[in-house]
């Protein structure tokens, strides 16, 4: 049997132990509390850290990186910043902010192209009412012209008659840039007129001199025609205004193996690599062109050739300088958009310029007529066909030549005339010397006197009154 003292000494022992144990659990909670309660507080300030740096990125993206990123689409040589913190590029903070970027451009983008359309909407409207306008005044005053034929008058009317048709070219290269059609159809031409017809429509027309080289006869088919007219128009408007007055611009029109080139070379101040890639860019087409891309005010030349150059299957480069120290600009037509007309039932123009294969034929023929044997008279023969005749370089003027050897129509009796015959072993005669440059005033001077001396020859002649006294005298002798 237990005594007393033992349970007594033994329920100490276990309370004891139990208190020992007790303590150990509620110091190790005690440790474990203050632990936690020191990891919160570190958590705490981590989560306040992080939140300040993306605070911190937004705002830089807000304020940086997001107007760069719009000012980027408009001008692709701007760089966009970078995260404001290093650790942020490759975080799922960084790539969320990347897309809020990427996401940004897509819209901006969307909404420019929708803006553009809408604003192109509007201006092809109204070039296309301005275009109207202009050919109703032009028709007008080409009836004006031939109701009237005062010198100073025409003059005054050939005067206007350039500068609408200068204001009808910048009406038609806007609507050409909107996407509206050239506005005119041609019928099958030659190229060297197409060339001149483009040249014409320019203020400083007579500081360019087209050289053909071209075999007579090569021609454009007839959907060809006006948009090569406006691609020379606009590719010599640039060279003339980049280039001095005093200067000239030469245009040379040659065969290659795909068609023919139209180069335009001038003597200006030439273009930087940066700005004849961006002019390459636009005259080759492939781009969406955008107004808000084109300066303010808008510089279209070179947009309305790309915008041509792609619906007409054409070719432009600008890509070289020119050997004068300006920029060659070189158009391509292909050879299924060339076809040929007859120079005889056909001749081109009157201001267009000669073909250089042309005159060397007339002189290797010229070279090769057979001497009529000594002391023997030539036998009379019919008339050779006129040359035709050159054209001097530039519109309104043309230098008229004859061929050796020819002959004039017979005279009243019909009996033909004789002309001495060119000796093959005769010095060629020096080419005679360009026409001197005429003036638009003397031009019209002369075209109006030329209109006056065929209306008066057109004029019935009345018959003269017969004289009383000399009636009289008849009758007395008939009596």
């Amino acid at each position: 049997m237990i005594e007393l003292p033992e349970l007594v000494a033994g329920g100490l022992a276990a309370g004891t132990l139990s208190a020992l144990v007790l303590g150990g659990g509620l110091l190790r909670a005690r440790r474990q509390k203050a632990a936690l309660r020191a990891e919160v507080t570190e958590l705490r300030a981590r989560l306040r850290a992080a939140e300040g740096a993306f605070v911190s990125e937004v705002e830089h993206l807000a304020a940086r990186r997001m107007p760069a990123a719009a000012a980027q689409l408009t001008h692709p040589h701007l760089k966009v910043p970078g995260p404001a913190g290093h650790q942020t590029p490759g975080t799922p903070t960084g790539i969320a902010l990347e897309y809020v970027l990427t996401a940004l451009r897509e819209e901006l983008t969307a909404q420019r192209v929708r803006i553009d359309a809408a604003a192109q909407a509007g201006l092809r409207g109204a070039a296309r009412e301005i275009q109207a306008a202009l050919y109703r005044l032009q028709d007008a005053l080409r009836g004006l012209q031939q109701r009237y034929d005062e010198p100073e008058l025409a003059q005054t009317l050939f005067a206007l008659d350039h500068e609408n048709e200068q204001s009808l070219r910048r009406a038609q290269v806007a609507a050409v840039v909107c996407g509206a059609w050239v506005g005119l159809a041609r019928e099958e031409s030659h190229v060297v007129d197409a060339v001149t017809g483009g040249q014409a429509r320019l203020a400083g027309y007579h500081r360019v001199r087209v050289h053909n080289h071209l075999e007579p006869g090569t021609a454009l088919v007839s959907h060809a025609v006006e948009p090569v007219a406006i691609i020379v128009a606009e590719l010599l408007d640039n060279a003339l205004r980049h280039s001095a007055p005093d200067t000239k611009v030469v245009v040379n029109l040659e065969h290659v193996h795909h068609g023919v080139c139209v180069t335009v070379d001038d003597a200006g101040l030439g273009m930087t690599q940066d700005e004849r890639a961006r002019a390459q860019r636009l005259v080759a087409g492939s781009d969406p062109i955008l107004l808000t891309d084109l300066g303010d005010p808008p510089r279209m030349g070179l947009a309305a050739v790309g915008r041509l150059t792609r619906q007409f299957d054409l070719s432009v480069d600008v890509s070289s300088p020119s050997p004068y120290g300006g920029v060659r600009a070189v158009l391509r037509v292909d050879t299924h958009l060339l076809g040929r007309i007859d120079p005889e039932l056909r001749p081109p123009s009157v201001s267009a310029p000669r073909s250089t294969r042309e005159r060397a034929a007339v002189r290797e023929t010229a070279g090769q007529a057979p001497a009529a044997p000594a002391g023997t008279a030539p036998a009379p023969t019919a008339p050779a066909p006129a040359v035709p005749a050159p054209a001097a370089d530039g519109p309104g003027g043309a230098e008229h030549e004859r061929a050796p050897g020819h002959q004039e129509p017979g005279s009243p009796g019909g009996l033909p005339q004789r002309r001495r015959r060119t000796r093959p072993d005769a010095p060629e005669a020096p080419l005679r010397q360009p026409a001197a440059e005429r003036r638009p005033e003397a031009a019209a001077a002369a075209l109006a006197a030329l209109q006056y001396g065929t209306a008066a020859a057109r004029t019935p002649k009345r018959a003269p009154a017969p004289d009383p006294r000399r009636t009289d005298d008849e009758g007395k002798a008939a009596r």
